[in-house]
């Protein structure tokens, strides 16, 4: 095997790729003012944006869970790769050509990931071959039935599975793949008789893609009665690159304009995905081969945006039968952990989208969309709908099944208002008393510590990493976009243990910022500083870093400039932390006056540094004998009046008077 890849190849692939287009096919990013861009963490579960980004400087941090670092480190972390394989990614998205040291070797193998995306790619083109097939008429019969052409079946990828038991498997071997890539990406199986077989057979397929648009496994439909699987679908199994947890057919046609109207239409199939996109409702997705859950919801705020700042909608379309009834009440407690509004769309008749598009044309499915209610609304008429509320014990059944839902809502005056609605609903003369159960459900859970239902809002609670609750849970106002100090990895405390006055600990935090943001402005005055400078203890450690790093003075901007930094701190501790926090955190300045309030800043710390030397030198002095002392008094003294002609020089400097 090849050694490593060429540092020179890194900094190509780095230089190549705009990091905000990388974490933009995972994160619905907005912009954070300061030339940032901010969105919800892909890394931990948050319900305000703590992810921030710098296009400009390559890098991301999350002000949450403190994840950070360049476009190499972002998809190591969301793909689960190697720093090689992740290097290699990057390097075929941007056309970069890798070459490795020791040696004129061969060329080093592609990562695994690579490798399975690879042999899907060239199973999806394989099964969208055949479909053209004389053996696959029945499934374009079936695909026609539904109202898609051989132009929606293009669009979407779909595909037909010979009948053969191991084409495909015959057709990848060919391409160089091995027995065991296949099996471990779900492409083949071993047979009975131990010899290796192609997964499916003689079905219709749908290739599954992620939100970056890789092929990642496949849906596949019965399409013969003599099909010996009684499953009606079959999806891949898990594998590496297929979760089917975390996967929602349709996500690559629909981020971008999921993240524009701040909207996304949740079906259950993938035909009501293709109906739906047909008829101009861009933002459908479906599950995979599993029911919609935590995981899914996940993805979709990540790609709307949600949150408390950012209006966003959710719209879930189910059958009108039992199960579907049962689907919207699954949604109703995932609708709790959206901070967007959720919808619900049911067609009459119980049809599902690609139904309703048969029966009725596109208008029919957008009408269906449009006019969908609020979930909660549905959830709570539809539960007391199963009882007799003709009769006390049916309304009473229908209370105690309906109070608890209403109890989970988590804001407080939607709470009240759809107590007062169950109590219509059930017939109940004074609404107040249902409204006074809940509220009294709600208190009891509060008190019994249990965690399942968010707090209300108003409570001040916040379950979620990325609320504003600090370490310990003590709360704070901070500029907005900004982490409290120990959420940046920045402790309160000097090196001697004293606490620091936050505006010193702010100031001192702008100039590591103008360090590690603008070396080329400001280096040359940083690397001046005393070591004294700095008081709190993470500080004075980053300024070591960077000394040791050969200083700021000569630096550039950018990825390659904090690795060397980060390169000088112990693994894991809170500097090191820091150093990502800070290289994205926007300066205080608007985006035409950074230089010169970086500048002003550093020079302005320089002048309490020296402030802080003059208090000590005459503290000493009023502490020592005129009498046997004089000499000593004579030296402490000169010191001071130097000093306090640089003090008043710096003074100038940092106002403007003296550039």
């Amino acid at each position: 095997m090849a050694g490593r890849i060429r540092d020179e190849d890194i900094a190509a692939v780095r230089d190549k790729t705009r990091i905000d287009d990388v974490i933009g096919e995972h994160v619905q990013l907005r912009n954070a003012g300061g030339g940032n861009l901010k969105g919800i963490c892909p890394f931990h579960d948050e319900k305000s944006p703590s992810l921030s980004v710098s296009a400009a400087r390559g890098l991301y941090h999350c002000f949450g869970c403190g994840a950070g670092g360049d476009v190499i480190k972002f998809v190591q972390e969301i793909e689960h790769l190697s720093f090689s394989e992740a290097v290699e990614q990057l390097a075929g998205r941007a056309g970069v050509q890798l070459h490795y040291a020791e040696g004129g070797g061969p060329p080093r193998p592609a990562g695994q990931r690579a490798r399975l995306v690879e042999a899907h790619a060239l199973a999806a083109a394989f099964y969208a071959d055949a479909l053209r097939s004389p053996e696959a008429q029945p499934a374009r019969e079936f695909l026609a039935k539904r109202g898609f052409d051989q132009a929606a079946a293009l669009q979407f990828g779909c595909g037909y599975a010979p009948g053969g038991w191991d084409a495909l498997t015959k057709y990848l071997l060919g391409r160089g793949f091995s027995a065991s890539e296949l099996t471990l990406g779900g492409l083949a199986k071993e047979s009975g008789r131990g010899s290796l077989i192609d997964r499916f057979h003689r079905r219709l397929l749908w290739p599954i893609k992620d939100v970056t648009g890789d092929v990642v496994g496949f849906g596949a439909r019965r399409i013969h009665d003599d099909d010996r699987i009684e499953a009606k679908y079959l999806n891949s199994p898990e594998t590496p690159i297929y979760k089917k947890n975390q996967l929602l057919y349709g996500v690559d046609l629909a981020k971008r304009e999921i993240g524009r109207q701040h909207k996304v239409v949740v079906v259950e199939g993938y035909t009501d995905v293709m109906a739906c996109h047909l008829a101009g409702v861009a933002t459908a997705v479906a599950s995979c081969g599993t029911a919609f859950g935590s995981d899914h919801v996940a993805v979709l705020r990540r790609l709307l945006g949600d949150s408390d700042t950012f209006g966003a909608e959710v719209i879930f379309t189910f059958d009108g039968d039992a199960a579907g009834m049962k689907a919207a009440e699954r949604a109703f407690a995932d609708d709790q952990k959206f901070m967007a509004q959720t919808k619900v769309a049911i067609a009459p008749e119980g049809k599902d989208p690609c139904e309703l598009r048969m029966s009725s044309g596109d208008a029919a499915v957008r009408s269906l969309v449009d006019g969908a209610r609020p979930l909660v609304e549905f959830v709570l008429r539809t539960s007391a709908n199963r009882f007799d509320l003709d009769t006390v014990e049916g309304r009473t059944a229908a209370l105690d099944r309906g109070i608890p839902l209403v109890a989970m809502i988590k804001d407080l005056g939607a709470r009240d208002d759809y107590a007062r609605q169950l109590a219509g609903y059930v017939g109940v003369d004074d609404p107040n008393r249902i409204v006074a159960r809940v509220r009294a459900l709600v208190r009891s859970t509060e008190r019994s510590g249990r965690t399942d239902r968010p707090a209300s809002s108003g409570s001040g609670a916040s379950s979620g990493s990325g609320g504003s609750s600090g370490p310990g849970g003590q709360s704070g106002s901070h500029r907005p976009g900004e982490p409290h100090a120990a959420a940046a990895g920045i402790a309160s405390e000097s090196g001697t243990g004293a606490s620091v006055h936050p505006k010193v600990a702010q100031a001192e935090r702008e100039v590591l910022k103008a360090a590690l943001q603008l070396p080329d402005v400001v280096g040359k005055a940083f690397d001046e500083l005393s070591p004294s400078t700095f008081l709190l203890a993470v500080h004075q450690q980053l300024q070591a870093a960077i000394a040791s790093a050969g200083g700021a003075s000569p630096a550039v901007a950018g990825p390659g400039w904090v690795e060397q930094i980060t390169a000088q701190l112990v693994e894991g501790s809170q500097a090191r932390l820091a150093v990502n926090a800070l290289a994205v955190e926007p300066l205080h300045a608007e985006a035409d006056n950074q230089a010169r309030y970086a500048e002003a800043m550093v020079v302005s710390l320089a002048a309490q540094g020296v402030a802080r030397e003059v208090n000590a030198l005459k503290s000493r002095l009023q502490r020592l004998d005129p009498n046997t002392d004089a000499a000593e008094q004579g030296r402490l003294f000169a010191q001071v009046i130097e000093l306090e002609k640089r003090r008043q020089e710096l003074r100038r400097r940092a106002i403007g008077g003296d550039d």
